[in-house]
């Protein structure tokens, strides 16, 4: 009788799972912003040489 009670009492207590749910959703989150910029990374380093680019060919005049 005291091993089920014991085994009830296990149950229900709850805690250390909310920190688990924390861990796992903390994880997920690095691991989508880790995919984001793997997708991304590409793109912004084309883009910033052709802003570069774009900038080094202006011509400022200094006459009015």
């Amino acid at each position: 009788m005291k091993l089920f009670n014991l085994i009830k009492t296990f149950r229900k207590d709850e805690d250390g799972a909310v920190t688990v749910d924390w861990v796992v959703l903390t994880a997920a989150i690095v691991g989508l912003g880790i995919a984001v910029l793997a997708a991304v990374s590409s793109g912004v380093e084309n883009l910033s040489g052709d802003i570069s680019s774009q900038l080094s060919a202006q011509n400022i005049d200094s006459t009015f």
